[in-house]
């Protein structure tokens, strides 16, 4: 039985990542949570295993759950783990990189200097850095998180921790391949819970899909459905700005406007327009070799999105717009004429003031800085600047 060590084992990671894998078989997962026993100690007063909702399918049984790790109590098991693995993965989200505004590690980040510090490690970086120094055997790093170039931010960010720290790594022998993901998998509910009989059930859409770069240092499952490509670009951009760009306007325009879920924002007939121009928007700044599946792509998002029984949160798309926005929005918005997205930056922008006004802190690595941005003589400025967009002042916020 072949072995991938995943950080970050979520409600997406295990409708995704693990879902593929029990699928192709031959393979078994360990997963890692950085700091919470919450999965792990859910998980294993049932064997490791749990079940997916899959929406119109039923319920799946996923049993390839070999063990999960907790980092923050034993490090060395995680180092241990590593160095047995073919494949590490993570779904950390965008903040587990500790990426400055320019897209670089930040080294001041008191996590990573920590690290730096050997009182740890306790980040993804940090333990990819220290588990992969030294290391002669080929290893893949495959991060399944929402950014462009993702295997590429991962290894500038592991190379640049290395670098700090004075540790070797043998690059000819390790790959981090480029990836984009794609499943909706709302937050469990008590309802989905007894319902499927599992306290750990994962509910998720039918639909699936993952677009791998084709660079893997040893062998790799068998996924079935999952594209190999040499260049996964346009694809990251397809997915990043129209999907991910649409869900993230529908959160904070729909929040304002008093709505929960995403099935019932887009119903509103302005919001709606909104989202179906930000689509298409989006869709003109694309790659030519995707660009003309855009239209279609764009009415089955709409159709997803309508979904009542995913009870998508738009609260919990809301979270972390700091490490968000500059990928949704931002970069949409700088490759041509994007009205929509504007919308969708100003309703960041508000988002921030009114939770900050209301004295509501911030589900973001950078809370405490929105609360001093929103604070400061001028906030959209200082907001923007968070978000490496304030050189779009005149273009966001006096449109």
């Amino acid at each position: 039985m072949e072995h991938i060590l995943h950080f970050g084992l979520g409600s997406f990671a295990r409708a995704h990542l693990l879902d593929y894998t029990a699928d192709a078989g031959g393979w078994d997962v360990t997963g890692v949570s950085l700091r919470s026993t919450a999965i792990r100690d859910g998980l294993v007063e049932q064997g490791y295993n749990y079940v997916l909702c899959v929406q119109e399918m039923g319920i799946k049984k996923i049993d390839i759950l070999r063990d999960v790790l907790v980092a923050a109590e034993d490090p060395q098991a995680v180092l241990e783990a590593m160095a047995e693995a073919k494949i590490i993965s993570a779904t950390v989200t965008e903040k587990g990189y500790h990426l400055d505004a320019k897209g670089v590690l930040d080294l001041n980040d008191p996590a990573i200097a920590s690290d730096l510090a050997g009182h740890g490690p306790r980040t993804l970086i940090g333990f990819l850095a220290y588990g992969l120094a030294g290391r002669t055997r080929p290893v893949t790093v495959m991060s399944c998180d929402n950014r462009i170039e993702n295997g590429d931010v991962l290894q500038a960010a592991v190379a640049r921790f290395a670098q700090a720290a004075g540790l070797i790594i043998h690059w000819d022998s390790t790959r981090f391949p480029n990836s984009m993901v794609d499943r909706i998998t709302p937050a469990t509910t008590d309802s989905v819970r007894k319902m499927s009989g599992d306290i750990m059930a994962v509910p998720t859409e039918a639909f699936r899909e993952w677009v791998i770069e084709d660079d893997f240092a040893g062998p790799r499952p068998d996924w079935p459905g999952v594209q190999f490509v040499t260049d996964v670009a346009p694809h990251e951009l397809r997915k990043l700005r129209m999907l991910n760009g649409a869900h993230s306007l529908l959160a904070y325009a729909g929040l304002a406007c008093g709505f929960t879920y995403v099935h019932e924002a887009v119903t509103d007939p302005d919001l709606r327009d909104l989202v179906e121009q930000l689509m298409t928007e989006a869709g003109n700044t694309l790659p030519a070799s995707v660009k003309g599946q855009a239209p279609a792509y764009a009415k089955a998002l709409i159709a997803r999105f309508e979904n009542p029984q995913l009870v998508h949160r738009l609260d919990q798309i809301a979270m972390d717009g700091s490490q968000k926005v500059p990928y949704r929005f931002v970069g949409t918005l700088r490759a041509g004429r994007a009205d929509a997205v504007v919308e969708g930056i100003k309703a960041w922008i508000a988002f921030c003031i009114s939770e900050t006004h209301a004295d509501r802190r911030l589900n973001d690595p950078k809370a405490s800085e929105i609360t001093e941005a929103v604070h400061s003589d001028n906030p959209d400025a200082a907001l923007l600047e968070l978000v490496g967009a304030v050189d779009l002042f005149e273009l966001i916020v006096e449109s």
